[in-house]
Formats: structure tokens, sequence, C-alpha cells
């Protein structure tokens, strides 16, 4: 498959300009002076992490992203794929009701689902202050996880993330996949 028909988005450059007040000009030159091509993930993180605000929230995942999308630039990863070589997908969709009623709903429709034709693992589940989880395996397809998070008052978001996709070529199919699921969804609880 090639990155055309790759819908996953890469990193998103203005924003994380926005958030580290460093142009993207500037972080690359950062990666180049420490030859961070040849580094690796953890140690490009690392790089990245001393160039962030202090006041900034969130500095680590803001010093991920810079760094995945350090990693897309200079092609040792593709937008979608993960540090170890493996694709990821996501979806979500807002709708109104409860968290805990939605990942009870995502159980009873995981029961009557035929996951592309692949073996389920026995779900977990799990909560804490701010999402309720469903989890499972996919049988050589990686893993996946149904979160459900508060929106605001009366509305919640449930996201599909499914990681460990062996190969770029899967990451369109099981995203069609999970929209499909996703519209399973009644709008309200």
């Amino acid at each position: 498959m090639t990155a055309a028909t790759n819908a996953t988005r890469g990193a998103n450059i203005p924003a994380l300009e926005r958030a580290s007040n460093v142009t993207w000009a500037d972080w690359l030159e950062l990666f180049a002076g420490a030859n961070a091509a040849s580094l690796s993930h953890g140690e490009i993180a690392a790089i990245a992490l001393t160039r962030m605000p202090t006041a900034l929230e969130n500095p680590e995942w803001w010093a991920q992203m810079a760094t995945i999308a350090f990693e897309q630039h200079a092609g040792i990863r593709r937008p979608g794929q993960s540090a170890d070589g493996t694709y990821r997908v996501s979806a979500s969709r807002t709708i109104t009701g409860d968290r805990d009623t939605a990942i009870e709903r995502w159980a009873e429709l995981a029961l009557d689902t035929d996951f592309l034709g692949a073996e389920r693992s026995e779900p977990r589940r799990s909560r804490t202050d701010k999402r309720t989880f469903w989890r499972s395996n996919l049988t050589g397809l990686g893993k996946l996880e149904v979160a459900a998070a508060a929106k605001d008052d009366t509305k919640i978001i449930v996201t599909i993330s499914h990681d460990g996709l062996p190969a770029e070529s899967d990451v369109e199919r099981w995203r069609a996949f999970w929209k499909e699921q996703l519209a399973r969804f009644p709008s309200a609880f």
C-alpha cells in the first residue's frame, strides 16, 4: 500500500510548533545536530523533551509527538506506524449517555461481531476516574482497546484503538470496519 492510500494522519506540525514555541525548521536542525536518524525512538524523545517549555502541560506527550513527526519526516516511520514497526488505527464517535453503559453496550455488540474472521481473546474490562475500558486481543492482528470518556455532562466519546497490525495494507480495511462498528451504537443510551 502506498502512502497516498493510507489515510492515517501524520503528526500535526502546526500544533507542535504552537505548543513548543519551536518552529519545525528548528526541530529539524536540533535533530540533525544530534544525528537523531541513527538513534532509537527513546533517545530521540529525550532530545525533544529538552526543548519543551517547562510550563507546557504534558511535555512528555509533546516530546513523543515531536519524535514521531521527525521519524515520519526522516522516513524511519510511516503515519500510523508504531515504534515496533506495527501499525495502529483508531476511530471514535460522540454519543449521549454514560461511559459505563457505553462499554456495557459495546461488550454486548462484541459478542455478535465477526472481527473480519480473526479470533478474539477473552475480553478484559477496567475503569479509571476518567475512562471505562474494554480490551481484547486478535490472534496475529494485535490488540483492541475500546474506551469511553465523558466529553461533558451528557456526551461521551467512544474510541476504538487497534494496535499491532502487522502491515500498512491492513490499516484502511480495519479503519472502515471500526467505523462500521461504531455506527452500530445508538446515538443515545
